[in-house]
């Protein structure tokens, strides 16, 4: 008489699995349900008054709540907390780019009505109320951002060059990253105040041109050029370095041929930086540069207008129709921002066009 064994039931190796819609399916649940509570405690009922911020804010807590939730039961307890720290994740990132969205939605809103041709060809020369544009402030401002980064691009990549290539280990490499350290941190009203009392001792008291503009956003561009150019510098392979020095090339000629090549994209990303940083200064433009209603291109004689300044001006003191000066703010601001964007295109092309060229490409 045989018998026979009875073979164990097969097991189970991977745990259910919720399908690949549910997530966007608890996502688009979690904003239906908090719209409708936000909807429902508008006091006003106007869709102008409806909280766009919270409601995205709280439809991610519900998403994240319910994601667990749901996993937890689906899947398993390593699956739910994996999926809520890619909730987390993706919540942060939402809430971080929120602000962002809003200041520009707000700026595109605004600038627009008076975004015209009108704006970009008048200076407000002999304009009171409605009418006149910020051509003069736009001239005023690249020509004070073109000189700043005149006088701080040279000086702080060379500064990053000794750093890196010569001073590694030495007390005044050491000295220096100190002090650019703390100029990272100097407010800007400080250089403004800076500038303006070393002219007031050379020049004289009251004295503001275009050019002390420049050197103010020169201090607070000089340290933040150093410190981005300096990072790249150093993660430029050494191997690079040994192989042209191998070769018998000097160290200067190897600086300027293999090192600033090859890190020349991140530096020209981070020159971009330092100019996004200053390019919207106020304070130390009001006290060092002024402000005028015609055009002067002259940065060695006479107060300039900048659109930082010319847009805190027509906010702050708003004549009649105060519409027209309000709507000249908001579109001098968005101005800023576009100038601000077009700079950072080029700078992406000309980092591309003189990026070192690999096999690939």
């Amino acid at each position: 008489m045989t018998s026979t064994a009875i073979s164990p039931a097969p097991q189970k190796t991977t745990s259910a699995r919720l399908p690949k819609w549910a997530p966007w399916a608890l996502l688009g649940g979690s904003f239906l349900v908090s719209a409708a509570v936000f909807a429902f405690a508008n006091p006003t009922g106007d869709p102008a008054d409806f909280n766009i911020a919270l409601t995205v804010v709280f439809a991610a807590v519900i998403y994240m709540i319910a994601t667990f939730a749901f996993s937890f039961i689906v899947e398993s307890r390593r699956h739910a907390v994996d999926r809520l720290m890619t909730a987390l994740v993706g919540t942060a990132f939402v809430i971080a780019l929120l602000p962002l969205i809003s200041l520009l939605y707000t700026v595109v809103v605004n600038g627009l009505a008076r975004f015209d041709g009108q704006f970009f060809s008048w200076s407000m020369r002999n304009v009171v109320g409605e009418g006149g544009g910020a051509i003069h402030a736009v001239y005023g401002t690249l020509l004070i951002t073109l000189w700043a980064a005149i006088i701080s691009v040279p000086i702080g990549l060379m500064t990053s060059i000794y750093l890196v290539e010569y001073g590694d280990g030495k007390r005044l490499a050491k000295g220096i990253t100190f002090l650019v350290d703390v100029m990272t941190g100097i407010p800007s009203i400080v250089a403004g105040l800076f500038i303006y009392s070393v002219f007031a001792l050379l020049i004289g008291p009251g004295t503001r041109m275009g050019i002390m503009g420049s050197l103010a956003l020169s201090v607070l561009m000089i340290p933040v050029v150093v410190r981005g150019s300096e990072e790249l510098l150093r993660i430029v392979p050494n191997e690079l370095r040994e192989a042209s020095y191998a070769l018998g090339v000097p160290k200067w000629l190897t600086i300027l041929k293999v090192v600033l090549p090859t890190s020349i994209a991140g530096i020209t990303t981070s020159v971009m930086l330092a100019i996004a940083r200053v390019i919207g200064e106020t304070a130390p433009l009001l006290l060092t540069v002024g402000m005028v209603s015609g055009m002067n291109l002259n940065m060695f004689g006479g107060q300039m207008a900048t659109l930082p300044v010319f847009s805190y001006m027509q906010a702050k003191y708003p004549g009649l129709p105060q519409d027209a000066f309000i709507d000249r703010a908001w579109a001098s601001a968005l101005t800023l921002i576009l100038i601000v964007m077009a700079l950072n295109l080029i700078a992406r092309i000309i980092a591309k066009a003189f990026a070192p060229k690999t096999a690939g490409r």
